[in-house]
């Protein structure tokens, strides 16, 4: 069994408050068709240390909860981050960051799916899943392909960054 101690526990939680806080600044972009959520960005966490994995996904429970399609945000958008963070980590290859654009792509991907399925269905009037899959997708591929592998590659230079993402207690 893992060693979860209070030095792990307390980054998992810092880090899942930080994506809630980003979050709901970014609100009026965060729960629209078109999710701008910038704090997605941080899902690239996830391709340094498996850890990141479960402090964005309580981050984004937690951030659901105020989402403006309800409660059911809460299983079928944390789901979508889950998914993506495990296709992240184990799809990584240590030592190589030319893949953090390939992993970056799970996120998009997930998030259209679920997010936009969710949309779509309730939607109080039709709308095309294609359509709310691929407007989901837009604001994914902005937030986390573009500026979140953007961001991670100007971090990776920083030694000491790295080695607080990638220490594992």
């Amino acid at each position: 069994m893992e060693n979860f101690s209070a030095r792990r526990i307390t980054r998992i939680g810092l880090i899942a408050a930080i994506y809630v806080v980003i979050t709901l600044i970014g609100a009026p972009l965060a729960y629209q068709n078109i999710q701008f959520r910038v704090s997605e960005a941080m899902m690239l966490l996830c391709f340094y240390n498996r850890d990141h994995i479960a402090s964005l996904s309580i981050g984004c429970f937690i951030a659901n909860i105020f989402s403006t399609v309800g409660a059911i945000d809460t299983v079928v958008g944390t789901s979508a981050t889950v998914l993506a963070g495990i296709c992240i980590y184990l799809l990584r290859k240590e030592g190589s960051s030319s893949r953090l654009l390939l992993c970056s792509l799970f996120p998009v991907v997930f998030n259209a799916v679920f997010v936009g399925a969710e949309i779509t269905i309730l939607s109080p009037t039709p709308v095309s899943f294609w359509l709310m899959a691929a407007y989901v997708a837009l604001g994914e591929f902005v937030c986390v392909t573009i500026v979140g592998t953007t961001l991670f590659k100007l971090l990776e230079r920083n030694k000491e960054f790295m080695k607080i993402v990638t220490t594992k207690y």
